[in-house]
């Protein structure tokens, strides 16, 4: 009884702490402005824990153990270090030029940027429309934190889907991004708890040594490269795509546009430091699907690995049972800590990059913000109502395509001032149109691929223009 007791003590805590944080946020929230990038007074530890936080949300705390659950140790160096390594690279590649440029023009979001770098209305339209596959992420966030809420109290996943949607935009609604940033740094510390206990909770599996352990499930499962997995079989399928495909994702508009927080380009430094050591930290986080697989746990849905090693591995007492009450909580805070980024991005580019250019500045207000978030809710709410078996991949194959499509144009926008739009255009359709082309007709089953292949394609087209334009004297 005082189990329960403690869980809905817990659970109130947190739901009351992140509205008190949102309302302080609401309070220095005064324009759009404010509610998209804040007022440029947050300290550069608090926007890197926001920003690792972000990145690693339900896809690393809760959906993506579970291909390390099947595919063994090429799952998890595919994501936990190529990943990793491309978040620094993308940092230290884009950060200080992007920083630059949007203050310079002032822009809050991603397509903004992309208009006062290249001077097209058209292509800002393009990148704000194409941005929008980022709620394909919002449905995997959301399937995931319904699953720990159904694992928190006795109710169904859609009803528990519906308790999310509901809480999650009601407190980003009142603060923007301030919001936000507050509650990402509470949940980004929780995050950091859970992922320090299960690591010393499971260490134990590896008793034999770490090798020897994987071994025990299978020699691929050991191995870099799993010639049984159809996902990982090959150093470009491991390293190059985890790489290249993560420093592309750095690209999101809730990613990227976190540099625009910063007061000034002297706090980059601190910036990526916090983002990429926390960010580091929470990727040991994979390590439950190793722990899931060698207690020899046998779980048949590959998304509720996680959920399923929880229940197996602490049930035993009282106490267990409040530190498993506990860590779902701080893993709904991971989902929740990224959905809200996202939230606040989408609903800004839908207002000042889709709406104000074609129905006019009247419809770029505040409210107007608030309101596109509500649709926002009502469209996530749909797709994540029956989820692919997979959300996982259902994910990846939106925001990979967008990742492909947005490279060039960022990349080659902050470090090179003549590329021309003719260019970025090119190169941002092609990764598109290559990527969804390999995926969906041409067999390459994992996403990260064929978004890689697709990125390797635009950039071959910009080095080429851009070669071809300085032998042509630099006309356009």
């Amino acid at each position: 009884m005082w189990v329960e007791i403690v869980k809905y003590g817990l659970v109130l805590a947190y739901v009351a702490l992140v509205y008190w944080l949102s309302w302080v946020g609401m309070r220095r929230t005064a324009d759009v402005r404010g509610f998209v990038i804040g007022n440029k007074d947050m300290s550069p530890y608090v926007v890197g824990i926001t920003l690792a936080a972000s990145i690693a949300s339900t896809a690393t705390f809760v959906i993506n153990p579970g291909f390390v659950y099947v595919h063994g140790l090429s799952a998890y160096v595919h994501y936990g270090v190529a990943g990793s390594l491309g978040v620094l690279a993308a940092f230290l590649v884009l950060s200080r030029g992007f920083l630059r440029l949007g203050e310079q023009s002032q822009a809050l979001t991603i397509p903004a940027w992309i208009y006062h770098r290249y001077q097209s209305r058209g292509f800002s339209l393009f990148f704000a429309l194409l941005n929008l596959l980022s709620i394909t992420f919002v449905v995997l966030i959301l399937v995931g934190c319904s699953y720990l809420v159904a694992g928190l109290f006795p109710v169904g996943q859609k009803t528990a889907l519906v308790l999310v949607v509901l809480f999650v935009f009601s407190y980003v609604l009142l603060g923007g991004t301030y919001a936000h940033a507050y509650t990402n740094t509470l949940q980004g510390l929780m995050m950091l708890c859970v992922t320090a206990f299960l690591l010393l909770h499971g260490l134990p599996n590896f008793d034999g040594g770490f090798f020897a352990a994987l071994k025990q499930v299978g020699p691929n499962y050991a191995a870099l490269y799993n010639p049984e997995s159809d996902l990982y079989y090959s150093f470009f399928s491991v390293f190059v795509s985890g790489f290249v495909v993560t420093f592309a994702l750095m690209l999101q508009p809730h990613i990227l546009t976190k540099v625009l927080y910063l007061r000034s380009e002297h706090d980059l430094g601190k910036f990526i430091a916090t983002t990429v050591l926390v960010g580091a930290f929470f990727a040991l986080m994979l390590m439950v699907g190793f722990f899931a697989r060698l207690q020899g746990y046998e779980i048949a849905q590959q998304d509720a690995v996680v959920m399923r090693y929880l229940a197996f591995s602490l049930n035993d007492g009282a106490l267990e049972q409040v530190l498993h009450i506990f860590i779902l909580l701080a893993l709904l805070a991971a989902g929740m800590s990224t959905l809200d980024g996202i939230l606040v991005s989408l609903s800004a580019m839908v207002v000042n990059d889709i709406a104000k250019p074609m129905l006019g500045a009247r419809h770029s207000g505040l409210a107007w913000s608030r309101w596109v978030l509500v649709g926002l809710g009502l469209v996530g709410l749909v797709l994540a109502w029956n989820p692919p078996e997979l959300v996982g991949l259902f994910a990846q194959k939106g925001v990979y395509g967008l990742a492909a499509a947005s490279l060039v144009p960022i990349l080659f926008g902050v470090l090179f001032k003549a590329t021309p739009l003719w260019l970025a255009v090119t190169c941002a359709a092609t990764g598109l149109l290559v990527h969804f082309y390999l995926h969906l007709f041409a067999g390459v089953t994992n996403p990260a691929v064929a978004a890689t292949w697709a990125i390797f394609a635009a950039l071959g087209i910009a080095c080429i223009g851009m070669l071809v334009r300085s032998v042509g004297g630099g006309k356009k």
